[in-house]
């Protein structure tokens, strides 16, 4: 006995009813005996209660299509009354209370689930469900069950008050936050596909700087105006549907210019291909945050909690906590100043989330619990950040003289090319680059084309491992010129650290 549904036009062209009914069987009005079905039963209503079979009517479709009406019968039997032409349980077929029972409770047993029978009356309305064919349930993606579970512990945050008392739920809750974002940063499973057309960019230079911003502030101006490289304008927003590359010369350094397609509200969650904007993100050495000087300053937290989503911490340092595994031995917690946050009890909530039992946790500054929480998932990154105000030309000075009591920002006009100058200079004082200039034996300095070296690896190693690594192997000793050595020159070896425009002449062995 095959279950499925037939779907009844209604008389005006448009499906308008659902009918479950057995393959063979008695079924809706409208059924053919071409198709197989016998329209006898029919069912109606809405919701779950629609498996139910419809009141007994004698005016319905089934007594005048299969028995006809009262007078009829009677004519047709010659005058022998109303009671002639009804059915009888002795007649051998199975009475139409049964059959109906039957039926419905064989359908019920299908379609029971509310969203079932919600999503096929919508296909009937909607005129794609005219035929007998039958219909799956929606299966619900990895994606969207973690985006439910996020967006449920967001609201359970929300709803608890911040005291000493849930301090402990919080970090525990914020914990769980942090495992569901990081799966969404790095989904299960592998599949096909590599990374999205245009936002696959080769790193050149010396650093990489890119343009985050909503659509329409003006990336792509600014851009064309700095590295003279063409991105297209236009007064429509999602202009930009790539990433398109530039390179400016400053100081002597080579920096790359990323500008990125706008995004949007959500868009750590993969809205307007967010995740992938993003994911560019993470690798730039600077990030310039462009903002519409006429819109609120609103949307200045909504990009930073995007961006911090994501895993991108801006304008901030790394926590000092030191965090070590173990095999055994339980978890130990050592705080070298008091901590108004984090105690005993929390921290071992927090790493019991992550399934850690054994290990050494130090805390040598006041921490929060988002904080121990970074130091155990590993996969933050730490970027400096400039808050680019672009079209200062439509306010007035009064309100300039506002913006720019504004932390880590820069006003400028990218269309009239207004201070430009300040912004490069902050852009130089953020990357924190160090140039160094060779000497050979026997000539002079080559102050036209410095090697630059980033803040965190200055020592005379590294300078050597930029050029080639088969220099260190054939390294004897340096000679130094310069802000870094006592007496010019000096004697150095490997591990001394160099500073900015310092002169060096490398001896091999």
């Amino acid at each position: 006995m095959k279950i499925g549904l037939y779907i009844d036009p209604g008389g005006r062209g448009v499906p308008r009813r659902v009918f479950p009914a057995v393959k063979g069987a008695p079924g809706p009005v409208g059924a053919g005996e071409e198709d197989g079905w016998t329209p006898r039963v029919r069912f109606s209503g809405r919701g779950p209660e629609s498996c139910k079979p419809a009141a007994k009517s004698r005016s319905s479709h089934t007594t005048r299509r299969g028995l006809g009406t009262e007078q009829d019968a009677g004519r047709k039997s010659g005058g022998a009354g109303p009671s002639s032409a009804r059915p009888s349980a002795r007649s051998g077929s199975k009475p139409r209370a049964e059959l109906s029972r039957e039926i419905g409770s064989t359908a019920l047993a299908h379609c029971c689930s509310v969203w079932w029978l919600l999503k096929v009356r919508r296909r009937v309305c909607e005129g794609r469900l005219s035929v007998w064919r039958p219909l799956r349930p929606p299966r619900l993606t990895t994606m969207s069950s973690t985006l439910a579970k996020i967006a449920e512990i967001e609201a359970e945050m929300a709803r608890t008050q911040k005291n000493k008392a849930t301090a402990h739920h919080l970090g525990l809750l914020k914990a769980r936050l942090a495992k569901l974002r990081r799966e969404l940063i790095t989904p299960k499973g592998g599949g096909g596909g590599g990374p999205g057309e245009g936002f696959d960019v080769a790193k050149t230079g010396d650093a990489r700087i890119g343009f985050v911003g909503f659509p329409s502030v003006g990336k792509s101006t600014l851009l064309s105006n700095l590295a003279g490289v063409y991105s297209e304008v236009a007064a429509y927003e999602f202009t930009t549907l790539t990433t398109v590359p530039g390179v400016i010369r400053y100081k002597g350094a080579k920096i790359q210019l990323l500008d990125l397609p706008g995004i949007i509200e959500g868009a750590k969650d993969g809205k307007g291909r967010g995740r992938q904007v993003i994911a560019v993100a993470r690798t730039c050495n600077l990030i310039l945050i462009v903002l519409d000087v006429l819109k609120p300053l609103g949307h200045k937290k909504i990009i930073e909690n995007e961006l911090e989503g994501f895993g991108i911490r801006l304008n901030s340092k790394p926590p000092n906590i030191g965090f070590k595994k173990k095999d055994k031995g339980g978890i130990n917690l050592t705080a070298t100043c008091p901590q108004s946050e984090l105690d005993a009890e929390t921290v071992k909530s927090i790493l019991a989330e992550y399934k850690i039992h054994n290990a050494d946790v130090t805390l040598r500054s006041d921490a929060t619990a988002d904080d121990l929480i970074d130091v155990v998932e590993g996969n933050r990154v730490y970027i400096p950040c400039i808050y680019v105000l672009n079209k200062i030309d439509q306010i007035s000075i009064e309100e300039l003289d506002i913006i720019y009591k504004v932390p880590h920002c820069v006003p400028i006009s990218a269309h009239h090319r207004w201070n430009f100058d300040d912004l490069l200079e902050k852009i130089w004082d953020y990357l924190k680059l160090v140039r160094i200039y060779t000497k050979p034996k026997g000539q002079l300095p080559d102050y036209t084309s410095p090697v630059v070296l980033p803040y965190s690896r200055t020592t005379v190693e590294d300078f050597c491992m930029k050029i080639h690594k088969n220099l260190i192997k054939e390294f004897k000793y340096a000679l130094v010129w310069g802000l870094s050595v006592k007496h010019n020159p000096q004697k150095v070896g490997k591990d001394h650290t160099l500073e900015d425009e310092d002169v060096i002449q490398i001896v091999k062995k």
